[in-house]
């Protein structure tokens, strides 16, 4: 092999690996030129906005803000965290919320036509008028008044008093008023030989013993 034939050899394969090498210039080139109109429209927006704000905006106030934001990274490293639990929690939630929704507007719903919410508003409409009726001691007193009356409440509730409650109500349905006739002294002495008028009688006297506890205490100087 000659000379010129091993130059030409290398030649042949200089070209072969410059050739690539120009199609990617070539393509850089023709990006370039593409990019280029769609670079200068992009600054000349970005200049546009920036003109906007140039009378807010100043380079120490930029400063400033990247010291703050440098001298917190941990705070924002934590805030970040939280944000990406916070979205945990809403994806893992999200199923939850889907079907109890609906659930809690039906529940509404059914307060709604029952006159629930209707009732809240009455009652609110009181209070207001009451809040106007009366002063603050006197709302006061009343609260005492009704603490108190809740005591009453709690001892007539108590077994020994509802079953005595209870057979006082049954005594006028056991009791026929259009029958009773007038009776007079020996009409009462004749009564006391009744089993049940002693019965009564005796009731009666219980009762009046317990309407002893009625009086007032004395109070001793």
């Amino acid at each position: 092999m000659t000379d010129l034939q091993t130059i030409d050899q290398r030649l042949a394969r200089l070209e072969s690996q410059v050739a690539p090498m120009a199609e990617s210039a070539r393509a850089l080139s023709e990006l370039r030129d593409e990019l280029a109109p769609r670079v200068n429209e992009a600054v000349h927006a970005l200049i546009a906005e920036l003109a906007d704000v140039e009378a807010d905006f100043q380079i120490e106030d930029l400063a400033f803000l990247l010291k703050k934001s440098m001298r917190n990274v941990r705070n924002l490293s934590f805030a970040l965290d939280q944000l990406k639990n916070l979205i945990d929690f809403t994806i893992t939630a999200e199923p939850l919320m889907k079907s109890s929704v609906p659930q809690v507007i039906f529940f509404l719903d059914e307060l709604e036509q029952k006159g629930v919410f209707r009732l809240l508003n009455l009652g609110i409409e009181v209070l207001k008028q009451i809040g106007t009726t009366y002063s603050e001691e006197q709302m006061q007193q009343i609260g005492t008044g009704l603490v108190r009356l809740l005591g009453i409440v709690h001892k007539l509730t108590m077994p020994e008093a509802l079953d005595l409650l209870e057979r006082a109500a049954d005594v006028p349905a056991r009791v026929d008023l259009s029958t009773v006739k007038p009776v007079g002294t020996w009409g009462l002495l004749g009564a006391l030989s009744d089993h049940q008028v002693k019965q009564g009688m005796g009731v009666l006297v219980a009762l009046t013993r317990g309407l002893a506890a009625l009086q007032p205490e004395k109070t001793t100087a």
